[in-house]
């Protein structure tokens, strides 16, 4: 189980925990890879005018700065400075900024994938890190985007949640132009407002909603209603299509955004089934967002949040008349594992990468030793070499403690054996051909239960 970090929202994993999150990351990295993505890192810096050009979220932002300036003196950090910088709080803006500065060298649609740390200010809770590694990944266009790569994209991390060791899913998927065209057809026009109003229904309930749609944005009771009722649309095939013109409500962003939601539902039935519902509640809190959104939830694990999210942005990166409009989804990784790690949904097959230790005999015997861990290291087996020449009993019990499967052991002869320490069974053996199991080779990470 995972400790308690001694500095709140910044977590630290023990070797066993961390082989656990390498695994999700490595699972990550090879489905990203299998379906062309391309591995990119962005600073951790930006300045405060980039992270701020879209959305409220400048409580979230840590700002950098140098404790002390050229003249010795503390240095104070002034937050309205647009060029003062600070680390990013997630990875879209810097993305973004990233592909306006090297245009020239990208190909389009690029395809990336970025796996990094990210900061955001927020009070720490089970979940939510003030440090926290994303997952992400976005293909971007120049000029347009064509809209299947919003299928595309859902399908893609569809797939590689489904490779992790965790509890069932659901992608949750609206459109913004379909929310945003049903409450323009109501007479509600300030749709970001009611956006950011209806993204808080899952944490304050429909009535304090309702209360902010009226109090803060004029909405009638009849205003109100339509748009929670809206909210309350929730489908695993194309049917909300249905439930929405049931509504009476006519706008022609309302119809575009029907239609791109309807297509990405109906893809991911046919290749994703039972992982995608189209869910109208969906509304994501950054501004920049445009089109179709995203939110995912482990099934019987709702109260954490969603562990990826994002969507559809098509004005975030631009360059005087050019535009690069992208659409990309973000894992929490953290939160995922932090998550898996609390509630032991799953177990390594061991603690330590290694496979196998080597026993010295005499303390003379430890370059002859790391000769036969050479060779095994050369055919891939994760090898350490005793640190001295205790006891047998002794070196099998340190490996024991490691969660090392296996000890070699070699006589005053030359003669070699390597001892199962879980089993007892002692064989010959040659460095130059053992090779353990293939389940003992490498660290395995399995669902537990």
């Amino acid at each position: 189980m995972a400790r308690t970090a001694s500095l709140s929202g910044f977590p630290e994993w023990l070797p066993q925990e961390r082989l656990v999150e390498l695994h999700v990351l490595d699972t990550l990295r090879k489905t990203f890879e299998l379906h062309g993505f391309s591995s990119i890192e962005t600073r951790a810096v930006e300045t405060v005018g980039q992270l701020l050009r879209k959305g409220e979220i400048d409580k979230e932002v840590y700002g950098l700065s140098r404790l002390q300036d050229d003249e010795g003196e503390a240095a104070k950090s002034d937050k309205a400075d647009p060029n003062a910088l600070a680390l990013h709080f997630d990875l879209t803006v810097p993305f973004a900024r990233y592909v306006v500065e090297n245009a020239g060298y990208l190909a389009f649609p690029f395809r990336r994938y970025q796996i990094q740390k990210v900061w955001r200010g927020e009070r720490p809770q089970e979940g939510r890190a003030r440090e926290f590694t994303q997952a992400d990944i976005d293909i971007v266009g120049d000029g347009e985007l064509p809209f299947r790569y919003d299928v595309e994209i859902a399908l893609v991390i569809a797939e590689a949640l489904s490779a992790l060791p965790i509890p069932d899913f659901r992608l949750r998927i609206n459109n913004r132009k379909l929310a945003e065209g049903f409450y323009r057809g109501i007479g509600l026009t300030d749709t970001a407002g009611v956006l950011r109003s209806i993204d808080k229904l899952e944490k304050i309930g429909a009535a304090k909603v309702a209360e902010l749609l009226k109090s803060e944005l004029g909405a009638t009771d009849e205003q109100a209603g339509l748009a929670l009722e809206l909210a309350t649309i929730r489908t695993e095939d194309t049917s909300f299509v249905d439930h929405v013109r049931a509504l009476g409500v006519k706008d022609d962003l309302l119809d575009e955004g029907l239609n791109e939601l309807e297509q990405v539902i109906q893809a991911a039935v046919q290749r994703a089934p039972g992982k995608v519902v189209a869910d109208l509640s969906i509304a994501r809190g950054l501004d920049y967002y445009t089109g179709t959104v995203v939110e995912t939830v482990l099934v019987g694990h709702e109260q954490l949040g969603s562990i990826c999210s994002g969507g559809r942005y098509d004005a975030l990166a631009s360059k005087g008349n050019r535009r690069f409009p992208g659409v990309g989804l973000s894992i929490g990784v953290t939160r995922l594992v932090s998550r898996i790690l609390s509630q032991e949904l799953v177990k390594a097959s061991r603690s330590v990468p290694t496979a196998v230790l080597v026993a010295l005999n005499s303390d003379d015997s430890w370059s002859a030793a790391q000769d036969i861990a050479a060779q095994l290291r050369g055919r891939g087996i994760a090898t350490e070499v005793a640190a001295k020449a205790e006891k047998f009993g002794k070196q099998i019990k340190f490996a024991d403690r490691r969660g090392i499967p296996f000890v070699w052991f070699t006589d005053d002869d030359g003669k070699h054996q390597v001892k199962d320490i879980r089993s007892g069974e002692q064989i010959d053996a040659d460095p130059a051909s053992w090779t353990p199991d293939e389940e003992d080779l490498y660290v395995r990470i399995t669902t537990a239960g």
